[in-house]
């Protein structure tokens, strides 16, 4: 066998294993729309908070619980269209790649995603309930992170660094309450939108 017969066959053997072990449909596409939505969404709520804030405006009228309960309509709505987003473009890529979506390494990557997602989803609940309204933007960023860091290790390696992004900026913003909707625009939004683009060139263009 020659030497390059041999570096063929380590190759095939390392794509055999990465295709048993990973997830490798996770669509770019998907996380650059995700960011859109979340800057659109940031938008919107710093729009309805400056109106708020604004005694002249019609929405500086509601009960601030009901104003609450709107932003968190609006945080709801974009999570639905980015998940629904990003299911749709993950099944159709892994289709076009002939990779079952529900298969091992998918529900691996689904588990170890979703527990530090919904640990961190009943802390802010906690801190909703004790008025602590300020640490939820910089919660969900950092909880979302360390879901990010704990599923890529079943899928492509490039959401690694997404999570630790999102986990600094998320600490960050501990240190400046009050402007956590900006830190969750830049989260959220401009660094899905890196994210994504930077995973498409890669591995779809």
């Amino acid at each position: 066998m020659s030497e390059k017969d041999y570096l063929q066959d380590l190759t095939e053997i390392k794509s055999i294993m990465n295709k048993s072990t990973r997830f490798l449909s996770l669509s770019g596409l998907s996380g650059i729309l995700a960011g859109v939505y979340a800057l659109v969404g940031a938008y919107v709520g710093n729009f309805l908070i400056n109106s708020y804030k604004n005694s002249n405006s019609s929405i500086s009228l509601l009960p601030i619980s009901f104003f609450e309960l709107l932003l968190v309509g609006i945080a709801s709505i974009i999570l639905i269209l980015s998940v629904a987003t990003a299911f749709v473009l993950t099944r159709k890529k892994a289709k076009k790649n002939k990779e079952n979506i529900w298969n091992t390494a998918s529900k691996r990557l689904l588990k170890n995603f979703m527990i530090p997602l919904i640990v961190g989803g009943l802390l802010c609940i906690t801190l909703y309930q004790y008025n602590l309204i300020g640490l939820i933007a910089p919660f969900t960023l950092i909880f979302y992170g360390l879901a990010c860091i704990n599923a890529s290790k079943y899928t492509l390696g490039n959401i690694y660094y997404l999570g630790l992004a999102n986990v600094i900026i998320g600490l960050i913003s501990t240190q400046f309450i009050g402007y956590g909707l900006f830190f969750w625009a830049l989260g959220f939004g401009v660094f899905h939108i890196i994210y994504g683009v930077l995973m498409y060139t890669k591995y779809e263009k």
